[in-house]
């Protein structure tokens, strides 16, 4: 979702500054991206590190708050990914949102889009956060379907990992943060050009790296 689907990274990040300086702790926007794709619990043990002298519960109560509120005054879609979305659903695939955000934010993009997903697997909903393949796992169980079968579709590195590990088809696209070539990965610099036929194509096997050497 965040990312991926929905350019909310400005907003976390908005949201750490703010928090972060009310403990006087200086938070960059590369500090920032440090977390993109990190399950809440981890950002909040970070920020905690740095000096937010709060528990790790209210952290990230803080931030899913800012956030939610935000996204809910103003979804800040990736219109690539937004489009192919709309085309999936049109075509009746059966779509899973595979987030780290908690179930209260999951909630409020979800607003924008009724009847899009039909399983959602958010952070409070796993053990185990990205980049470990449970949340992916999860929801192909939940879709009733082999892993082997779906295309997962990320942008950050422990999202990426998540999905590549479960054994999914991954296609990374190259939003804020670098992505490391990994045997197997489809790497994009956009979803600009994809449709329902770029999918089959992944899901059939095919890797589509337009990286190369640069991540």
């Amino acid at each position: 979702m965040d990312g991926t689907l929905i350019d909310s990274e400005p907003y976390w990040i908005a949201a750490e500054t703010e928090l972060a300086a009310r403990f006087g702790v200086t938070w960059t926007h590369a500090d920032g991206l440090g977390l993109v794709g990190n399950p809440l619990t981890l950002s909040a043990q970070i920020l905690r590190e740095r000096g937010v002298d709060l528990p790790d519960e209210e952290i990230v109560e803080f931030l899913l708050g800012r956030v939610s509120e935000q996204v809910r005054a103003h979804v800040p879609w990736q219109e690539d990914a937004r489009l192919l979305l709309e085309a999936c659903v049109e075509a009746g695939v059966p779509c899973a949102l595979v987030t780290m955000s908690y179930t209260r934010l999951a909630d409020a993009f979800l607003e924008s889009v009724p009847g899009a997903f039909s399983v959602v697997v958010t952070g409070d909903r796993v053990s185990r956060g990205k980049p470990d393949p449970e949340a992916y796992l999860s929801a192909a169980s939940e879709l009733g379907v082999d892993i082997e079968a779906c295309v997962a579709i990320e942008d950050s590195p422990s999202g990426v990992g998540s999905a590549w590990s479960s054994g999914a088809r991954t296609v990374a696209v190259r939003r804020l943060v670098a992505i490391e070539p990994r045997e197997g990965l489809s790497r994009v610099r956009s979803l600009d050009a994809w449709d329902l036929d770029s999918l089959s194509r992944v899901a059939g096997g095919e890797v589509i790296d337009e990286l190369g050497a640069d991540r």
